[in-house]
């Protein structure tokens, strides 16, 4: 298992072209499975499932289709994005057990922070209480290619909260979408990474016990 950090942001399709060499090396077994925290810069991605009237300002930031699972979400700076490259094939097969682990995963990281990070059945994310309602707190969105794990997670740290009002963020009109800042949680992104790092292997109960970190530019892959 290698950890992956870019200290700079990743636009968008390169991410994407990174993810898809590297899935192929994992399947073809000529590179280990992979952890890549980043952030990209402000855009706006369409899962499978986003409808076409959940984008409401198609001119505020670049637009991208995804081919994961889930509708319109908004990444940019002071979000921390995972992208978890796994093999599968060695973990079960079983997608609805993988995202669950993720939701787990990023519950046991928030908890970290002391944050109360919840499911709900009919809803996708993780959500908290605050004083004005439910908000989603972090969003996930996977794809499986030949049972190799791309794409993953989304936890908002600090970015700019009204850059999602260019959205119905995962189709969910009626509720809000916080941080751990707009909590009152001051954290780092090195502070949540290693929240991360520090909950992933209890959660995933991972038998590749040698975990490696080191930082890396978009040419390195």
């Amino acid at each position: 298992m290698q950890w992956l950090i870019s200290d700079e942001p990743v636009d968008y399709p390169q991410a994407v072209r990174v993810m898809e060499e590297r899935v192929a090396a994992i399947r073809r077994g000529t590179a280990a499975e992979a952890i890549w925290l980043l952030e990209h810069p402000p855009l706006y991605t369409a899962g499978t499932s986003a409808g076409e009237g959940e984008l409401l300002d198609a001119n505020r930031f670049p637009v991208y289709a995804s081919g994961r699972g889930g509708r319109y979400t908004y990444h940019g700076p002071g979000q921390r994005v995972a992208y978890v490259m796994l093999d599968l094939a060695c973990r079960g097969r079983d997608v609805r057990a993988f995202v669950h682990s993720l939701e787990a995963w990023i519950i046991a990281a928030l908890a970290r922070f002391g944050v109360a990070g919840e499911r709900r059945q009919d809803r996708v994310g993780i959500w908290v209480t605050t004083p004005a309602g439910e908000a989603k707190i972090a969003a996930l969105g996977v794809r499986v290619r030949r049972w190799v794990s791309y794409h993953g997670i989304a936890i908002n740290l600090d970015p700019e909260l009204s850059h999602f009002a260019g959205i119905v963020p995962c189709g969910l009109a009626a509720y809000g979408v916080t941080s751990l800042a707009a909590l009152g949680v001051v954290a780092s992104l090195d502070e949540l990474d290693q929240a991360l790092r520090e909950t992933f292997s209890s959660i995933f109960d991972s038998n590749h016990s040698q975990l490696s970190l080191r930082r890396t530019t978009l040419a390195e892959g």
